[in-house]
């Protein structure tokens, strides 16, 4: 696997640290996950991880993670600034031991500026990233993609992206570095052709919802079917726009692609409402269109397309279905674990031998809470 031999250590936190560890897993890392004793478990994106509970806020706890720090690659921190560095755990402590230590560092907001230490999520992230203000339907507030733009794509899938650009770099140069993934960074990088093409007028100059992409033509927007479900339609290019008609049973002469854009809305509604969504789909599966169904969690792992490309994996353990890691590489792919995600402290034990920790130092650890067995069959 790509990342075979790689040694992270992760510290628990909430969706966009536990993404970007979960990415490294399923190319092959291995990922410690640090988590606080007798904390909630809320990582479902702990595929391939196992969990030590370390209490970071004792001196001893401090000196575990630099231990397993300097041994491992990659440490992910997702912290807001200076938390790491008041424990004595920060960067230049960490690299100093380690200079080939990766120190990926992912926050809302940055490690500087105004904001740098204030409390923040997605949707706050997305408003100051400029993003927020261009989602969203006309005359109405700006709407937020649920957690998924700054979380996720700007945050966990950027940090993970930085890590190995810095992995790659360690060859040349034998140097570990800081990673600096803030999710309003993130976002707005994510966002670039956003940007860039502001200045196209056939995509952009109206306010929101009024424009190509943004919900403001009729034949780029989802339409309820008969059956109170939807279908998708992105029928942007004329070609895609007249086999779109023909499917509708609309003939071209009576709705021009850029005229009474509120007739064309209007009659697409109706028309779409007098089949179910799946028949739509079995009269576009004839048509070179793009026009798809829309698929809930259920059904789209289901689906013949996403079986054929193995878009989704099956979670014994659980007995739903996951998506599959991607990109997909020829030699190398990703593979998700089988395993479910870890308990908390489910490994300290084996952690700290394998770390080169002794018995009797691990006993008094555990005696003294500063790290705590989640699995109490564990023997020293």
């Amino acid at each position: 696997m790509a990342l075979k031999g790689i040694r992270v250590i992760e510290l628990a936190g909430l969706a966009p640290s536990p993404f970007c560890g979960m990415i490294l897993a399923d190319f092959g890392a291995k990922v410690i996950r640090v988590d606080r004793p007798n904390a909630l478990d809320q990582d479902v994106l702990g595929h391939g991880k196992r969990s030590i509970a370390v209490n970071l806020k004792k001196t001893e706890g401090a000196t575990v993670l630099r231990r397993l720090c300097q041994s491992a690659d990659v440490l992910v921190d997702p912290y807001r600034p200076g938390i790491m560095e008041r424990l004595g755990l920060g960067p230049d402590i960490l690299m100093k031991e380690n200079p080939r230590l990766v120190y990926a560092r992912l926050s809302g907001f940055g490690q500087s500026g105004p904001l740098a230490a204030s409390a923040g999520h997605d949707i706050n992230y997305i408003a100051v990233s400029g993003l927020l203000s261009l989602l969203g339907r006309k005359g109405e507030r700006p709407y937020p993609p649920i957690n998924l733009l700054a979380d996720f794509a700007g945050g966990g899938l950027m940090c993970a992206l930085g890590i190995v650009l810095s992995l790659f770099e360690r060859q040349t140069s034998g140097q570990g570095q800081v990673v600096d993934a803030n999710m309003v960074q993130g976002s707005a990088y994510v966002g670039s052709w956003l940007w860039s093409s502001q200045k196209l007028p056939m995509l952009w100059g109206q306010p929101r919802g009024e424009n190509l992409l943004d919900g403001g033509r009729a034949f780029y927007d989802v339409y309820e079917t008969k059956d109170g479900k939807f279908m998708s339609v992105g029928a942007l290019e004329p070609q895609f726009y007249k086999a779109l008609l023909k499917g509708l049973n609309i003939d071209p002469a009576d709705m021009h692609q850029f005229e009474d854009p509120a007739k064309m809305r209007k009659t697409f509604q109706e028309v779409f409402k007098t089949k179910t969504r799946d028949e739509w789909a079995e009269v576009f599966s004839h048509h070179d269109t793009c026009v798809q169904p829309v698929l809930d969690q259920d059904e789209a792992p289901h689906h013949p397309h996403n079986q054929a490309i193995q878009t989704f994996v099956h979670n014994a353990d659980t007995g739903s279905y996951e998506p599959a890691p991607a990109p997909r590489l020829s030699r190398t792919p990703g593979a998700r674990s089988a395993s479910s995600s870890p308990k908390i402290g489910q490994h300290t034990v084996a952690i700290l031998k394998e770390a080169g920790m002794d018995s009797g130092e691990i006993s008094n650890w555990l005696r003294d809470g500063i790290v705590v067995d989640g699995n109490q069959e564990a023997k020293l």
